[in-house]
């Protein structure tokens, strides 16, 4: 008979969990988020044996019950609620071999709740280095819980975690801590309001609540007032208990091998890449091999992939009857796929870079490293992990903020990550470039494109450090924070993560961005190609009698060309754009880019698909080049000049360097701050940032 179990996996942060869950799943999961919450949720199935499968929960990393942000929330009311429908069979705790006593504390808080519990020890090479070794049986033993070593980095003991699970899901459960001390009465009338289940659970639930559920935590505080309940001595003697037992348990299982008591090369290489000045020079010269790679390693795989939109266009072009559908996906769908799907190459690289310098845990050194100087900024070192992996999106830098535990700071970071230049600000980057700068310009060795794309990132840094100090003013403080963050051993980055991480990020932004702009690109087509009718029939009745005049001094294709332009202005499309150029006029920019602004506020990048169409759309139905070139050969109709000055194209560059065009951010900000005070106030600050900033910078170069 076929049987399903529910397999949550905890541990504390850095213990290899997200390794062990790509390790037991692979491909095999889908990403959604907790109910009621926005925290991601990786929920992956892998066969325990042809008749049982287990459901993995990928459950936010923590160190006790008591949890500190809604990362660590999400893991302990997951645990604590029987009546959650995704409870958990069975716990699988994942533990640093290396670092295993302060793991056991959260192990033995969860096996109190009730739930049977497998021990897995990862790491176990990074202990042996360091002569700590464990003899499983003893362990085992002393904690009454099933033991086993495994290494989820290299993919071994996999095997014998799935017959671990198949075997012990249905084993008696564990106490370790007593609550004899407390009154029953005390315990019975908690329980009412909280959890019936379990005299612990009930507990922990009305310690926790008094700050995190406030609707019933009255109650409970006058439960804790009748019975003179002291939480904070309650919480000291329960962890120096559980310490009791995990001191016995280290010791009687623990060996150390003589003479293994040297500095490890985490320690060593920490005296450099975390020094104060060494340090931050050593992440600005990898900040810029990280943009000269960018631009050098993806040239062949973008040429390949505009090569092949340009083949499929030609293709779709011969092969479909000429008409709407034609001129639908030739310059519709296709032109503005290709516009964004070119820089996937350089998007990828980008990731993979991020996801290298996690894995590897040159991260957490980041943060450390930073922490001096973002608190003049009223940040701290937490606050550079979201801004970092800003780089990639928004979006998940911004939920990545639920680590920073005082409400000021993260507030500010909220408010200012945007600022940090995403992975969809990199096709608009890369492209005003290429205009801005000639292909193989140099700057002794290096590529100018890296250079100047790596200024672009900088900047964005650099407004979001001033955005922030001004925020600093005006956000009051709750208390006082102090910085803790654990800083991991340094790890060989596994090939099968980082190809499963990019897999990820690929396809989601393939899909993500592709859904967006392959509806603007139809919208906009439509827009772009028909208008109102007695001007459309003027226009093609000009170009009859244009092409009937015999000494008319124009080919036929310069006329085609002047009546695709003149019909795109007529359009609605261009009616539209017409109405709000006076507004964008002083910064440089003409009504077809006024289209692309506010077409991109669906997703930045939108912005190069949305000229791709409108080109395509306005230009030589022949011409099949890429939007790069439409773009530079774009000519001012009154004056002849190029509509992409310098000047255009550096307003262009500063206006999506701050402006927020991106509702997905502006939706997940209003998630995560319940407000749309604060959604509303990012929006306006940066966009009124971006216009002031563009009209600064076309204003003093024109």
């Amino acid at each position: 008979m076929k049987q399903e179990l529910t397999v949550a996996l905890v541990g504390n942060p850095n213990s290899g969990k997200t390794s062990l869950f790509n390790a037991l799943t692979g491909l095999n999961y889908k990403v959604s988020n907790f109910p009621g919450t926005t925290v991601e949720k990786k929920t992956g199935s892998t066969k325990l044996n042809e008749d049982v499968t287990a459901q993995i929960i990928d459950l936010p990393g923590t160190y006790s019950l008591y949890p500190k942000s809604a990362d660590e929330l999400v893991t302990y009311e997951l645990l604590r609620n029987k009546s959650e429908t995704n409870f958990p069979d069975l716990v699988l705790f994942i533990a640093d071999a290396s670092n295993l006593k302060r793991n056991l504390l959260l192990l033995t808080q969860v096996a109190d709740l009730g739930v049977p519990v497998v021990l897995a020890l990862n790491m176990v090479d990074l202990a042996e280095r360091k002569g700590i070794f464990y003899d499983e049986q003893i362990l085992s033993e002393a904690l009454n819980i099933p033991v086993l070593s495994i290494n989820a980095r290299k993919r071994t003991g996999v095997k014998e975690i799935k017959e671990k699970l198949l075997n012990e899901h249905a084993r008696n459960r564990v106490k370790y801590f007593s609550l004899d001390f407390l009154d029953t009465k005390f315990l019975d009338e908690l329980s009412d309001f909280t959890d019936k289940r379990n005299h612990y659970a009930a507990l922990q639930y009305a310690i926790n609540a008094a700050h995190l559920i406030s609707t019933k935590s009255k109650y409970i505080r006058e439960i804790f007032d009748k019975y003179q309940f002291d939480a904070r001595a309650f919480q000291e003697k329960e962890i120096l208990e559980r310490y009791h037992l995990i001191d016995d348990a280290v010791r009687l299982s623990r060996r150390q091998k003589p003479g293994t008591h040297a500095r490890s090369f985490s320690q060593k290489a920490d005296k450099i890449l975390t020094h104060r000045f060494a340090g931050i020079t050593i992440f600005l010269g990898l900040l810029f091999l990280v943009f000269q790679a960018i631009f050098s390693w993806s040239v062949l795989p973008m040429e390949w992939v505009e090569i092949g939109f340009v083949k499929s266009s030609e293709w779709v072009e011969r092969t479909l009857p000429a008409g709407v559908l034609n001129d639908l996906l030739v310059h519709g769908v296709l032109a503005g796929l290709s516009g964004v799907m070119v820089f996937l190459p350089q998007i990828i690289i980008l990731f993979a870079f991020i996801a290298i310098l996690e894995d590897v845990g040159y991260m957490a050194r980041v943060g450390f490293i930073m922490d001096r100087i973002m608190r003049p900024f009223g940040m701290n070192g937490k606050s550079i992990v979201p801004l970092i992996s800003g780089m990639a999106c928004a979006v998940p830098s911004i939920m990545a903020t639920r680590s920073i535990e005082n409400k000021k700071e993260r507030l500010i970071t909220i408010l200012v990550t945007p600022l940090m230049s995403c992975s969809a600000r990199l096709p608009v980057y890369t492209l005003l470039i290429a205009m801005l700068i000639p292909e193989d310009a140099k700057w002794g060795p290096f590529n100018l494109h890296g250079i100047v794309l790596m200024l672009m990132y900088l900047l964005g840094f650099a407004a979001a450090l001033f955005s922030a100090f001004i925020f600093k003013f005006f956000i009051k403080a709750e208390r006082k924070n102090f910085f803790l963050m654990e800083l991991p051993s340094y790890k060989l980055p596994i090939v099968h993560n980082l190809l499963i991480t990019l897999y990820d990020k690929g396809a989601a932004f393939v899909w993500g961005a592709g859904k967006i702009i392959v509806a603007v690109s139809i919208i906009l087509w439509a827009l772009a190609s028909f208008g109102p009718t007695n001007s459309m029939k003027r226009i093609d009745e000009k170009y009859i009698t244009l092409a009937m005049e015999a000494n008319q001094p124009y080919t036929l294709e310069e006329l085609a060309t002047q009546k695709n332009t003149e019909k795109l202005q007529a359009s609605y499309a261009g009616e539209f754009g017409r109405l709000i150029e006076p507004v964008i006029k002083p910064i440089g920019f003409d009504w077809k880019i006024g289209i692309a602004l506010l077409t991109s506020l669906a997703a930045r990048e939108v912005f190069v698909g949305t000229m791709s169409t409108i080109y395509s759309v306005g230009g030589d139905v022949d011409d099949l080049h890429s939007i790069r070139n439409k773009m530079s050969n774009e000519k001012d109709p009154v004056t002849g000049k190029p509509i992409f000055s310098i000047a255009a194209v550096l307003s262009l560059m500063v206006f999506y360097a701050f402006a927020l065009q991106c509702m997905s951010t502006v939706s997940v900000v209003q998630t995560e701050t319940k407000s749309w005070k604060w959604a509303t106030i990012q929006f306006v600050y940066m966009t009124a940032l971006a216009y002031l900033s563009s009209l600064l910078v076309f204003t003093m170069l024109s």
